[in-house]
This record gives structure tokens, sequence and C-alpha cells, in this order.
């Protein structure tokens, strides 16, 4: 991971359970540094207790997301201590716990990531978290255990599983979120034997796997894709690595957006050689400006809300791959319709796809809800720092960026946090 100069990059924002933010309309100017990729800390802290060795992090941004995978790698074991942006991790006791309980709050990631290391356990693991969280997909995991005889028993706010997971060949469907795949390279590369995973096309995401690969090849792990649709595991001893965290797209871009808008900032420390999927925001907003663009989020979906937010503001676009965007924190196409139906316009969807049309938006003072979606909050504030108006349930970005209304804050947003 690349090394910056950049100072400390935020301050945490802790807003209560019903704050909200008022905005009048703005411009915002001035050089910021991108917060920490989350999905590159998810990776990097499941690495450093897959090596068994002690290794140091720096530039971790402790979001509620990175917080539960850090619960859970103590759960299991590893002994972690944070100082200001950095973890240590030593897990000489990784995966030793028993019948241990995992608390993965509202992440997704740390969810999915973590419930093929507690099937290599042998023993009753219970997987903690929100209702919602517990809403989203894991049938491609109730499938493999049902296949293999393992224990997966679900509630509406918990899942316990038991098994003995083996290195061997498994099928994993490719389109419902690469954070299976990746959850189950964890677990292989734990078991330290060869395998294999044959992902049934179509392979969606692609790009986070590459993130995964790249990860663990920093500590020496020996994952690459033998063709298209097949990854191979091999047997390799893993070592200590210790780096700093690269800048995060996703959340970039929701800095950058604010540019598209009339203002001027100098959106810093994101890494121009990074594998990170959500790096095509930059063409994608630079295209947004032109006659109606279509544009395929299937591998980027984290983008849709800002993408959706700069089209209305624009001459509009269209988005195909959209249908996981209903399995995020929010139904985000129908959250986004919701709230922009509250400034005069909406969407419109169709097969796998939504269309944004050219519309003039305005605050007609009916309050903006952030549906407890971290990304939804952030799209919702670029349109809002446009046009005036107030939002509630701002909380939500504490999930990925904490630092999020600071950070704007500092760059002559005119918004009043209640």
């Amino acid at each position: 991971m690349e090394k910056y100069d950049c100072k400390e990059i935020t301050d945490n924002f802790s807003p209560s359970l019903d704050a909200r933010a008022i905005f009048e309309p703005c411009k915002l100017k001035g050089v910021i540094c991108a917060p920490p990729s989350k999905s590159m800390a998810h990776r990097y802290l499941i690495g450093a207790a897959l090596s068994g060795e002690k290794c140091i992090l720096s530039g971790v941004d402790y979001s509620e997301d990175i917080l539960a995978s850090i619960d859970c790698l103590k759960a299991l074991g590893a002994e972690i201590k944070t100082d200001k942006d950095m973890v240590i991790i030593n897990s000489d006791n990784f995966m030793k716990t028993d019948n241990p309980t995992l608390e993965c709050r509202e992440s997704g990631s740390t969810l999915r990531f973590f419930i093929p290391l507690a099937l290599c356990m042998g023993k009753r693991v219970t997987l903690k978290g929100s209702t919602r969280l517990f809403e989203r997909p894991l049938e491609v995991y109730e499938n493999l255990c049902r296949d293999n005889g393992f224990m997966f028993e679900k509630d509406t706010n918990s899942v316990t599983v038991c098994g003995n997971l083996k290195s061997k060949s498994y099928k994993i469907r490719g389109d419902i979120s690469s954070q299976f795949i990746t959850g189950l390279i964890f677990a292989l590369i734990y078991l330290k034997d060869e395998a294999l995973i044959e992902i049934i096309p179509p392979f969606e995401s692609r790009s986070y796997i590459n993130l995964t690969i790249s990860a663990l090849k920093s500590f020496g792990a020996e994952v690459e894709f033998a063709d298209e649709y097949t990854i191979r595991i091999k047997k390799s001893p893993m070592h200590s690595y210790s780096g700093r965290i690269e800048g995060d797209y996703s959340n970039g871009a929701f800095l950058d957006a604010f540019n598209y808008i009339g203002s001027e900032i100098d959106v810093q420390n994101l890494n121009a050689c990074s594998l990170q999927g959500d790096k095509v925001y930059k063409e994608y907003f630079e295209r947004i400006s032109g006659e109606a663009p279509t544009f395929d989020i299937s591998d980027c979906p984290d983008l849709g809300p800002v993408l959706f937010a700069l089209a209305a503001m624009k001459n509009g676009a269209v988005f195909t791959g959209t249908d996981r965007l209903k399995a995020k924190e929010s139904d985000r196409g129908m959250a986004m319709d919701e709230e922009l139906r509250k400034l005069g316009g909406g969407l419109v969807f169709g097969d796998n796809m939504i269309t944004v049309p050219k519309q003039e938006l305005k605050y007609r003072g009916e309050v903006i809800d952030g549906h407890n979606d971290h990304r939804i909050v952030m799209a919702m504030s670029v349109i809002l720092s446009k046009i005036g108006g107030e939002i509630c349930g701002i909380d939500a970005v504490k999930k990925s960026y904490p630092g999020f209304f600071n950070d704007i804050q500092k760059l002559g947003a005119k918004v009043d946090i209640r």
C-alpha cells in the first residue's frame, strides 16, 4: 500500500440517533484527504490475523463497519491494540476461542467475511447484528452448509453455524455479492492447503476479488485466477506485513461530487494505481455532465446513490445492473426515488435498470430521510448543499465515513448539525 504525506485524515463525527443536518446553498473550497478505504481495511485486518504474526496497519478509520471486524477478530482470539489511526495485531491465539459470539453490527462485509472462518472451527459460532443486516442475502452460505451437512440456524438478528470446512473445490455464484467469494478465500487460506473456487457466471464485482487477492499477497498468501472463473488457493507460508491503508475511492466520490455542482475541492489521498472498482467514478462523473449517458453499475453498486444525485442535477442518465442496490443498507433505488420526489424529481424503474430523468430539484419544506444508509445521507447532502434543505438520520455516516460532516464543514459547507 502506498504511503501518503497527508496529515490526520478526519475527526470522528458522533451525532445522536436523531441528528439532522440543515443546509444553506453553498460552495465548498479547499484541500481534503479522502478517508482510508473501508474495503481495504477489512481485508488487511483479516489478512494480518491469518498471518499468525505481529502486524501493524496505519491509516485506519474507525467506522462502525471496521469496528465490527475488529470486534470479531478479538472474539476469535486475536490480540488487537489501537493507537490513533494505527492498529497492532498479534494473532498467536486466532481461531482458538470456544464457541465465540461475533458482533457484526450492521456490516454486511463483516458478516460475510467471517461466516466461512467460523465454519473452520468445528464449534458453534454465533454471529449477531441488526435486523436489516439479516434481511440481506445469505443463501450462498446457507446452501454451502446444507450441501456439506453443517449447521446453519438463522433468525432475525443472528445466525449460528457449526462446521468443519475442508480444502477442496467449491462452486459459488458470482451474481449476488463478491463478499461471499472473499469470505471463502479467507477460510481456505486459513486451512493452509490447495483449494479451488469455481465461480458460476455472471461474475459481478470482480474488482473486489482483486482487492482481496492483492491484500493477501502482502502477507505471502498465494491466491490467483487460474482462468476467468476459477480462483486457485495454493499452500503458502504467510508472514508479517505492516503498511498504510490507501484512500477510499468509494467515499472520495462523494467529496468529488461537490465539484460537479460548482465547488472547488482538491481530493487527495487517492492512489492512482489502486485496484478499487469505484475508481471508475471519475470517468462516470465526467460522462454524466453530457447528454443522458448509460452506465453499467453492476461492478460499482456503492456509487449508485451519488451517481443518481448528480444525474438528477445534470441532464439525467440511464443505469443498468441496479438489482444489487435492493440488498444494501436500504433498497437504494427506492430510497433515492422517495427522497428525490420530495424535491420534485424521482426515478423510473425497469428490469435491472433505473432511469434518472432530467429534473428541476427544489427544497419544498419536507425533511429528507437518510434511510439509515450512509450513502443515501451523503448523496442527498450533495444535493442539499446546492438547493438548501434538511436531512435527518445523518448518524448513518458513522458506518463508513464518521468524519463526513466535519470534513465538509471545514471546506465551507453551510450546514448546521442538530
